[in-house]
């Protein structure tokens, strides 16, 4: 039971934190190498992109570090933000869920009536910032720098919010602005035909980094290819990591069950030696002996194993339906313990469990049967 719910639990959280990751992430980035993050002409890097193996969708994208400053009834108040400048056009097809539900309308980034370039930030910046649908907010860009008398100065843009969206992931809701573009460049100098990037969607995310590395050696210098699993190497590597030394602990409760049940087959090999040397003076053979313990053993540890897995499973089906255990997004990146359950992993860890147990089974039931007759009969 803690093997399947642990083993459940730390499947979750990967496929959470994954899911979670690609909603806003290119499956693969397209950058060029030089001293500041543009990518030149981008509309034939593009088309070199697309026609890569794997490759179903890509985009332009701007990319940025910013202040976003409200002016409320208390001050101006700042919060720094990473401002995406993401295309619209509907022709393409998005690198990205987040993209796509821009595309498709379901997230507004359409330019408002009042001429301002639109805005959409995450529900947790929003709320903490106090903004609402409507509202003007200040973007200052220090990549832009205009010098006054010497001194360099931030560009400033206005922006009105059209929107804010949710992640579920708490870094990005708290971090994560989109705008166009076109008012991207603007505000942090890029040319039309300049980006800082392209973000790709392939057929399968697992395939990511292979795909990556066959379009990084066609591309060639001076461009440079990342996938998602790169950019997060260090945060899966840890969880993988986790999960391995975690099922290992947990496997020690096994095996502390099969000390348990040789301790019980030797306490009745003990208690019942007088009939064990009573059967085999009437004829029960070594094998029939054997039988009788292997037999014992392994319906304690099957009947064990299967209580165990129906808890297990009932548990994880409990979390996963109910989100019972809540835990701070702000040090987890979910709001609850992911739970996702693995029939292969449930698989593994019943035959592995079945396998101590009648393993745990050979040593009593070896001494059971070569018990003597006469000595056993004699045995007080």
């Amino acid at each position: 039971m803690a093997l399947i719910v642990v083993n459940a639990v730390m499947t979750g959280m990967q496929d959470d934190l994954r899911n979670k990751i690609l909603e806003s992430t290119p499956h693969i980035y397209v950058m060029e190498q030089s001293q500041s993050l543009r990518l030149h002409d981008w509309e034939a890097v593009m088309k070199d992109v697309l026609a890569g193996d794997g490759i179903v969708g890509a985009a332009p994208f701007a990319l940025s570090q910013v202040s976003v400053i409200h002016q409320s009834s208390m001050g101006p108040y700042a919060q720094s933000a990473t401002l995406y400048g993401v295309d619209i056009d509907t022709t393409r097809a998005a690198p990205t869920d987040m993209e796509r539900q821009i595309i498709s309308g379901a997230l507004n980034l359409v330019p408002p009536e009042s001429g301002l370039p639109p805005l959409l930030l995450g529900r947790i910046l929003a709320d903490r910032m106090q903004v609402f649908i409507g509202d003007t907010l200040v973007v200052a860009s220090f990549e832009n720098l205009v010098y006054t008398f010497g001194m360099p100065e931030p560009t400033i843009r206005p922006f009105e919010v059209t929107g804010t969206f949710t992640t579920g992931m708490y870094d990005y809701d708290l971090q994560n602005a989109y705008t166009t573009l076109e008012a991207a460049q603007e505000l942090i100098g890029l040319e039309p035909g300049t980006a800082s990037g392209i973000g790709a969607r392939t057929v399968d995310p697992g395939r990511a980094q292979e795909i990556a590395r066959e379009l990084g050696d066609r591309l060639g210098f001076p461009y440079f290819v990342q996938s998602w699993q790169e950019q997060n190497q260090a945060l899966f590597s840890a969880l993988r990591l986790e999960k391995i030394a975690m099922g290992v602990i947990l496997f020690l409760i096994v095996l502390v069950a099969a000390f348990n049940i040789v301790s019980t087959l030797v306490m009745v090999v003990a208690d019942r030696t007088r009939e064990i040397g009573i059967l085999k003076a009437m004829g029960m053979t070594r094998g029939g002996i054997l039988r009788v313990f292997v037999l014992q053993g392994a319906w304690i540890g099957v009947t064990g194993t299967l209580v165990g897995t129906v808890g297990g499973v009932f548990l994880a089906w409990l979390q996963g339906t109910f989100h019972i255990i809540k835990i701070p997004p702000d040090v987890y990146f979910v709001d609850h313990l992911p739970v996702a359950l693995q029939w292969t992993d449930v698989v593994l860890i019943v035959g592995g469990s079945i396998a101590v147990a009648f393993l745990a089974t050979i040593y009593p039931a070896l001494q059971a049967s070569r018990l003597e007759p006469v000595d056993a009969i004699r045995h007080e």
